[in-house]
């Protein structure tokens, strides 16, 4: 298993390299066979005001998943042991969800055939939008073809609100988002016909996904 350890506006000492191995290694010792690389990113807040000031996040790739985490306190030793627990957890029920998914049979919905605005209304609302003046992080990772069911998976692993991917069915690229009022919602681009190139995937989760198509 490969462990890949960095930090912003922190030197990694001796000290934290080797906490960090301690913790991590031991939450992801009973997943190391469905466990490839594990990055870690330990960063610390320059400016007084925001809090948590020390920040430790763990993306963990399994068998072609992603699993993620993050968590911050005043102390970097405490947000490591929170982090720990905190992706066991995920990696737990990760593997239990697959395990699920080997013994259950997988239903499908009726396609969404309703033309949704170019916004949907749930996405935006009561979120203040806020643009940055220079970008902070660029992130570059593989978008291998998944169905909207998989997306759906990534996303609850990711732990983020939306969650792009290239839809399996149509090749193009769609937003899979968590809607505030439930459920979960998915952007699809338009042709110039007005028309998608693919029909809605398969799904079969708890929660309903809406088509949205811009």
């Amino acid at each position: 298993m490969k462990l890949v350890i960095q930090g912003k506006n922190i030197e990694i000492t001796e000290a934290i390299r080797d906490h960090v191995h301690q913790k991590i290694e031991k939450a992801v010792n009973h997943f190391q066979a469905i466990t490839t690389e594990v990055d870690v990113h330990l960063s610390v807040a320059r400016n007084p005001r925001i809090n948590p000031q020390q920040i430790a996040e763990v993306t963990i790739y399994a068998n072609g998943a992603v699993v993620r985490a993050e968590e911050g306190s005043d102390n970097l030793y405490a947000s490591i042991d929170l982090v720990a627990d905190k992706i066991a957890r995920q990696l737990r029920k990760y593997k239990e969800k697959r395990h699920d998914q080997t013994h259950a049979s997988i239903k499908a919905i009726e396609p969404v055939e309703e033309v949704a605005p170019l916004v949907s209304a749930s996405l935006v609302s009561d979120r203040q939008p806020e643009l940055p003046g220079t970008a902070i992080r660029t992130k570059y990772f593989s978008m291998p073809p998944m169905t909207v069911e998989e997306a759906q998976e990534q996303l609850e692993l990711v732990g983020h609100d939306f969650y792009m991917f290239r839809n399996a069915a149509t090749g193009e690229i769609n937003v899979i988002y968590e809607r505030n009022h439930g459920g979960y919602g998915v952007i699809q681009p338009r042709n110039n016909n007005g028309h998608t190139n693919g029909k809605f995937a398969e799904i079969a989760h708890r929660k309903p996904v809406d088509a949205q198509k811009p």
